[in-house]
């Protein structure tokens, strides 16, 4: 993990450590980084629904202009439709002013390569080194970069997913959907989409609001439990419920129960290799049951670090037919190579509409296996120090079948596995 970047972009607190000083200098380094290899760079920039959203797009906005970036504004969207923009229409790059899932006190920077994927970690590393050691190279007065504004990416994402889609499978059901935004970036997309898939929609905290009145807005159980009680109260088909910036969906059955990611993103799994197999990727924090129903249609598992960047990269490499994170984060290549809650949306239910089939039973025929998470204090300088312990001390342990370092230390034992690894996240406080 570098200084600044981590698994996601950069995070902090807002007007501590996530300040216009940083932001200004990341675009500068960003922009100098930029100019090697483009004479003039076209960067499309958007943000959440979070408060200082406009103090940071302004900020990092101004480091790119000075080095002779031009940037075009896309406003207030979801980052996995800044994703499809950047892909579709031609930029060099994205910037995208979001701190995801984290309060509302917190904000971020994640980039975006031309591709639509997140940054690679060797870009990650310029960006820092130029922004550490202050080696911008910003241009002539009369080559400074110019501001545009576009208000069509909206437009261009949603229709790319109905595109994307069995759409008029959807319609022909009409769903009742109970549609939780969580007040944040998706309250833009998500209501547009489901009345385009001809779906009945009840609407739970859908207005943007960067100090998220409704609940927190990370999709836990606990967060969620107005969606909850609503969806079998309105006799609604399914729940569904977004995070800050969009990129990750969760789901509620008929019947109102929480259905955690792991099964959404197995669901998806079984789907996207049932006819022809194929390689499915995901991180090793994965539950089994994701492999189970890969393995069950002849398909093959390949498991990385934690990192949607990272999972999507492998899946390029690799012509995967699907992949994503437990956290609600699925990946549909079809779509774009990041994960994309939208995109999640429009799919479950295809399936539900393909197969006749309610979202529990559908859940019902995954795999079932126990997950325990907890979080331990570790000081950063010894975070290794305990990884490598760990390895050493159990490789010859009879009861470890196997031992899996790809993220942290992975220990197979004979019903189940033991993972222990260190955060990526990189909050700056």
């Amino acid at each position: 993990m570098g200084k600044l970047f981590g698994t996601n972009g950069i995070r902090g607190v807002v007007n501590e450590d996530m300040n216009i000083e940083l932001a200004q200098g990341i675009g500068k380094a960003w922009g100098t980084l930029l100019k090697r290899k483009i004479k003039r760079p076209k960067v499309a920039i958007c943000t959440d629904a979070r408060l200082s959203n406009h103090m940071l797009k302004n900020a990092i906005s101004a480091g790119l202009l000075a080095t002779g970036c031009d940037i075009v504004d896309v406003g207030l969207v979801p980052t996995p439709t800044l994703q499809y923009a950047v892909k579709k229409k031609g930029f060099d790059s994205g910037v995208i002013i979001t701190a995801s899932h984290n309060p509302p006190h917190f904000n971020g920077i994640k980039g975006v390569a031309a591709d639509g994927t997140e940054f690679t970690k060797d870009v990650e590393d310029e960006i820092e080194k130029i922004y550490f050691e202050k080696s911008y190279k910003l241009a002539d007065w009369k080559d400074v970069g110019n501001v545009s504004f576009w208000d069509g990416s909206i437009d261009l994402y949603i229709n790319g997913i109905l595109d994307a889609v069995d759409a008029e499978a959807v319609r022909a059901e009409k769903f009742h959907v109970v549609l939780d935004c969580g007040n944040g970036a998706g309250s833009l997309v998500a209501p547009i989409l489901l009345k385009k898939l001809n779906c009945k929609l009840t609407e739970l905290f859908c207005e943007p609001d960067g100090t998220f009145p409704g609940h927190n807005s990370e999709p836990l159980p606990e967060n969620l439990t107005e969606l909850i009680k609503t969806v079998p109260k309105v006799k609604a088909d399914i729940g569904i419920a977004q995070d800050g910036d969009a990129d990750r969906a969760i789901f509620v059955d008929e019947k109102g129960n929480y259905i955690w990611g792991d099964k959404s993103l197995a669901l998806g799994a079984k789907y996207a290799t049932r006819k022809k197999g194929g390689i499915a990727v995901t991180p090793v924090t994965t539950s089994s049951c994701f492999d189970d129903v890969v393995k069950e249609n002849n398909g093959k598992v390949i498991h990385t670090a934690v990192g949607s960047p990272i999972v999507a990269r492998v899946m390029i490499d690799k012509k995967a037919v699907f992949g994503g994170e437990e956290n609600g984060g699925l990946i549909f290549p079809e779509m774009q190579y990041c994960r994309d809650s939208a995109m999640s949306i429009a799919k479950i239910l295809e399936i539900m509409a393909k197969e006749n089939k309610t979202l529990s039973e559908l859940i019902d025929e995954i795999p079932k296996y126990e997950v325990y998470k907890t979080k331990m204090p570790c000081p950063h300088d010894k975070k290794e120090i305990v990884m490598k312990n760990l390895a050493n001390q159990t490789k010859n342990d009879s009861g470890v079948l196997e031992v899996d370092e790809t993220d942290g230390v992975k220990l197979y034992l004979k019903d189940g596995w033991v993972l222990l690894r260190p955060s990526g996240t990189c909050l700056l406080y």
